[in-house]
């Protein structure tokens, strides 16, 4: 999901003016073609689709149909695919519909993409309903089996994961597959307390708090449902996200919010705080602290409280954020006070809340090599963000991930480190441009990447800023999540020759998204006919109602041609993989783009690793292969895969509660092999896990294999410099 550079702007721009006539000229018509509701369900909430809603739906459908990179037909086989994620998303464990259920659906199944060209999305809610239905069966059903009494001695199992079996044929054998369910609940208290009654009554109250839950649903959850299984079935990135939803992604694009600077959490119907951001709102009135419960919401010094006990967080969220300067008024009750205590009231007012916790980051790692000390600075990235509405406002001060990783740089030169490491690990991209400038704190001037429109025009993006923040040597830490705008960074990196890639086999996510405010689509004559005003929301601080819709545009490619959709970037020197490559990934989505390759870029490398990287290789095997640490994590990636074969659970207690204890123990066991490697001490069973240890031997490794390399004599050749500069 990127903000768009001036050619793919431009092509959005005409996107738009030709869209707005399209919608103009049709609403009017089209928004009364959908039935009025969906067919009703007995024993269901109900829930039913708005004419808002449905709006939104033939919206976002023209705009895929037209405008989208993948150029899909909405036709019969892709309503088939649209039906199969919708029902997996649903229930993809095969746990609270019948076969019956699938079959009445069924007609439906090519039919779904006429319904969402229409707007009509009365059959979607109707399986919704169905489902919803069905769940408050199973929930009751679970309540009712406590009365009984339960005999963990017989050599029975639990099937907890039938995704991959038949549909349950009838309501009789779904009730003796849930009856073991409760059962496997149940055991799994018993384990921790033989107190029956008190376990039956925990048991009692987690299942009727599912119900609650359940009964908060609304329309807007199951239309985010279906879009999200809509939008995806054209290709992995492409996304619609409601008025919330969008502010939550723009919110995590730009790392900052405007609000209270708290996290809330739902105990026991109450909305608590979670934890409390440094230096925030919240934290520097000195009256609110974690655990305290948040009863009522008024908004500016004159507003009426409005009561939040029993609501969803996600609505509470939207009355306790707002815009910076303004005031909002919380009545709390403090923990460990009770119902019957005086509230107290707190007025805060709200101000721009930086998330510092997930900015760019720095440490340096000290090793000894040959009784030598070296110095390897770790930057972790952990997205490449920015805020653009400071950046428009002309904030001088704006948060950017070039702009931290500058400053982070000219920190560790300053304390003379030998090496940098940038750890990408887990960092799912962001934005464009920062994939660039960041390329540009490490090259002179050159293309980073490439990217092909609709049209089939190629545009190099380039960094034209000469100055290099650092010229040393270099490595990138890259992993299965290391994705988008962190795989453009690091195959630029590995195209000019600049740094090694150490890690394993990234993501392959090479899209282009454009972010699309629905506001500016939907004309305001047809909101009026949809019997809409828009109001400002408390959520964002802006007019929004219509939701965001992220469209895949265009589609990038490294320097070298090489497109980074579906095959990401392969290391130079790789690690084990502690996450699936068969479970996630761009080349597990079956909507995904395929791989491919244009013209190369015309640049000039700076150096190049291909001579020395087999010897790097084989001194980092032959650490790896003594070093109990790595060897456990290893094991570990081996055990997962065991783990995920296995579908069913022993109920018999004796049985479970052996072989809980041999897997405790193998897992505490290659913790303490990792402990020791690292010079920690080995922990034994019961001990409290030490906060703020750094358990991570990968990121060791890699800035030890970065030391191998300034120690060698043959080092990669840089272009007009010296290698010992390097």
């Amino acid at each position: 999901m990127y903000p768009i550079r001036t050619p793919e702007l431009t092509l959005v721009k005409d996107m738009f003016k030709r869209f707005y006539f399209v919608l103009a000229i049709s609403a009017a018509l089209a928004c009364k073609a959908a039935p009025a509701r969906p067919v009703t369900v007995p024993g269901s909430n109900n829930l039913e689709p708005s004419e808002q809603q449905s709006m939104i739906c033939k919206t976002v459908a023209k705009f895929i149909s037209q405008y989208n990179y993948k150029k899909v037909e909405l036709n019969d086989s892709l309503s088939a695919v649209i039906y199969d994620r919708y029902i997996k998303s649903l229930d993809e464990g095969h746990n609270y519909l019948i076969a019956s259920d699938i079959k009445d659906f069924d007609k439906y199944k090519n039919s779904l993409t006429d319904d969402i060209k229409n707007g009509n999305l009365n059959d979607i809610y109707y399986i919704f309903n169905v489902f919803q239905k069905r769940y408050t069966e199973r929930i009751k059903y679970s309540i009712a089996q406590l009365d009984k009494t339960f005999d963990f001695t017989q050599k029975e199992s639990f099937t907890y994961d039938r995704a991959d079996l038949p549909w349950v044929a009838t309501e009789a054998d779904m009730n003796a597959e849930w009856t073991k369910r409760v059962k496997y609940d149940m055991l799994n208290l018993t384990l921790a307390s033989t107190d029956m009654a008190k376990n039956k009554e925990k048991l009692k109250k987690r299942y009727e708090d599912l119900l609650v839950q359940n009964n908060k649903l609304n329309s807007n959850d199951v239309f985010q449902i279906f879009m999200d299984d809509f939008t995806n079935a054209i290709d992995p990135h492409t996304n619609y996200f409601d008025p919330f939803h969008a502010a939550q992604f723009n919110m995590e694009m730009s790392r900052s919010l405007q609000g209270i600077g708290a996290t809330l959490e739902t105990k026991n119907e109450y909305i608590s705080i979670q934890s409390l951001v440094a230096g925030g709102p919240a934290d520097k009135s000195h009256q609110i602290n974690v655990g305290d419960r948040i009863l009522a919401v008024a908004q500016g010094k004159d507003g009426e409280f409005q009561d939040i006990i029993g609501w969803r967080i996600d609505n509470a969220i939207k009355l306790i954020r707002g815009t910076k300067g303004t005031l909002v008024k919380l009545k709390i009750l403090p923990q460990g006070k009770t119902a019957a205590d005086q509230p107290k009231i707190v007025e805060i007012i709200r101000e721009k809340i930086v998330l510092k916790d997930q900015l760019v980051k720095q440490e340096i790692k000290t090793y000894n090599n040959n009784g030598k000390t070296y110095k390897i600075g770790v930057i972790n990235v952990p997205a490449f963000y920015a805020d653009f509405a400071a950046h428009r406002a002309g904030d001088p001060n704006y948060q950017s991930t070039t702009r931290d990783m500058r400053l982070v740089i000219d920190t560790l030169k300053r304390a003379g480190v030998d090496g940098i490491v940038v750890d990408l690990r887990q960092n799912g991209g962001g934005a464009l441009d920062e994939a660039i400038s960041l390329t540009g704190l490490f090259i002179k001037t050159g293309p980073v990447v490439q990217v092909r429109d609709t049209r089939n025009e190629i545009d190099a993006q380039k960094d034209e800023d000469p100055s290099i923040a650092y010229s040393g040597p270099m490595a990138v830490l890259i992993d299965r999540f290391s994705a988008s705008a962190s795989e453009i960074f690091a195959g630029a990196i590995q195209d000019y020759g600049r740094g090694l890639i150490i890690g394993t086999q990234s993501y392959g996510k090479g899209t282009v998204q454009n972010q699309v405010d629905l506001d500016k689509i939907i004309t305001p004559s047809v909101a009026e006919q949809l019997g809409l005003t828009k109001s400002k929301t408390v959520s964002t601080g802006s007019e929004n109602m219509f939701g965001q819709l992220n469209l895949t545009i265009a589609k990038f490619y490294r320097i070298s041609g090489n497109s980074t959709q579906h095959k990401g970037v392969i290391p130079d020197i790789s690690f084990p993989s502690l996450i699936p490559l068969d479970k996630y990934g761009e080349d597990t989505e079956p909507s995904a783009l395929p791989f491919d390759i244009i013209p190369k870029s015309d640049y000039v490398k700076v150096g190049d690793f291909s001579g020395v990287i087999p010897q790097l290789t084989k001194m980092h095997d032959q650490r790896v292969s003594t070093n109990t640490g790595y060897k456990a994590l290893v094991q570990s990636v081996e055990d997962f895969k065991k783990a995920e074969k296995e579908k069913t659970v022993s109920l018999n207690q004796e049985q479970l509660k052996k072989q809980r204890a041999e897997d405790e123990q193998k897992t505490l066991d290659r913790d303490n092999s990792v402990r020791i490697s690292l010079g920690l001490k080995p922990l034994k069973k019961g001990d409290p896990k030490p906060k703020k240890e750094d358990l991570d031997p990968l990121k060791l490794e890699a800035g030890q294999i970065l030391i191998d390399y300034i120690n060698l004599d043959n080092k990669v050749t840089r272009v007009g410099v010296p290698a010992k500069k390097f």
